[in-house]
């Protein structure tokens, strides 16, 4: 049997990790911008970076369903400067 405190304190952990993650990739952003770095350079770099340790943990099909799933979501508005409540 699953115990929903277990599961709660698990959401509330990734969370806060995804948090951190958060302000860590905005101070790299920041930092990068500060040396005259563009941001589609930023942008694409990072996009990059990510799908290629996505596809080395989880191959290839799995990421390709995942970047189908985010180009559902950017064209239902979800990645909207408006939208960003960070």
């Amino acid at each position: 049997m699953i115990d929903p405190q277990n599961v709660e304190l698990d959401a509330m952990i990734e969370a806060e990790k995804k948090q951190v993650a958060f302000e860590y990739h905005n101070e790299a952003w920041a930092d990068g911008m500060s040396d005259g770095i563009e941001a589609d350079i930023l942008a694409e770099t990072a996009i990059s970076t990510a799908l290629t340790e996505l596809v080395r943990l989880h191959g290839e099909e799995k990421v390709v369903a995942m970047v189908d799933s985010l180009r559902q979501r950017l064209q239902h508005g979800e990645f909207r400067p408006e939208r960003n409540l960070h």
